[in-house]
């Protein structure tokens, strides 16, 4: 089945970043990803994401749904056809929505596990806590509006953070199989970030001292993007390294 070309509006996008030891991200990395390097340092995080009226282009808005999404990433970079590519690596997807956990990695890319959210907004703070139902990943951060980015030591400044990010589009997730990943760019002509300080995070997934040995993964920076449409295109899924020894 073709998979559909999605419209939405990310009515939230919080972005929470850590500067992490490349030898630590590459360890997580399914091959031909490789980290990708930003002043010594790969890039990780956590993408708290609420999506409106996501729907297949063709339908109307009204038929549009909204979800809370969370998505933990690592920014990696790979050889394509043309030369070396960007994007993120997503190892986990969770979802407050039912319909995301049945059709993601069926009806469009991305498998998700269902996950309880906790959101608090208001114009100048954003608290999200995520709790999976699989009892094994758990998100709390509350994140303040700035005027400038801050305190990083990953970019100079929030238009290089912005870049970085903008450049990142596509999304490569772990599936079930792990035979293959799922492909999805984020598509939008209002890209727009404000920059985040971090009032306080808490994350089951960078907290693991078995994932993240002492001193591997420090907090750095935090994005928020709001009321932004956005276009969601399927990519063709990218085969790991066992596929391409499978296939001979």
């Amino acid at each position: 089945m073709k998979q559909p070309r999605l419209s939405s509006v990310v009515e939230r996008r919080l972005l929470v970043n850590y500067r992490v030891s490349p030898d630590a991200a590459a360890r997580l990395l399914p091959k031909p990803l490789r980290p990708q390097v930003v002043r010594g340092y790969a890039v990780a995080g956590i993408c708290l994401l609420r999506l409106g009226q996501v729907r297949p282009v063709w339908t109307p808005k009204a038929f549009g749904l909204r979800s809370e999404n969370a998505a933990h990433r690592i920014a990696v970079e790979w050889d394509g056809p043309d030369g070396v590519e960007t994007g993120v690596y997503i190892p986990r997807r969770d979802t407050d929505s039912r319909l995301n956990v049945w059709a993601g990695g069926r009806l469009f890319p991305g498998e998700h596990g269902r996950a309880d959210f906790e959101v608090h907004e208001t114009p100048r703070q954003v608290r999200v806590a995520v709790a999976a139902w699989s009892g094994d990943t758990r998100v709390d951060v509350t994140v303040d509006l700035a005027e400038e980015l801050r305190g990083s030591e990953l970019f100079a400044d929030l238009a290089e953070a912005s870049r970085f990010f903008r450049d990142g589009a596509k999304g490569f997730s772990a599936t079930r199989s792990g035979c293959h990943l799922d492909g999805m760019e984020l598509r939008t002509g209002a890209w727009h970030v404000e920059a985040g300080r971090v009032r306080s995070a808490a994350s089951s997934f960078f907290d693991d001292p078995d994932r993240f040995p002492p001193g591997s993964a420090t907090l750095d920076c935090a994005l928020v993007m709001r009321n932004v449409p956005a276009g969601w295109r399927p990519l063709p899924a990218m085969a790991t390294y066992r596929d391409a020894a499978a296939a001979g």
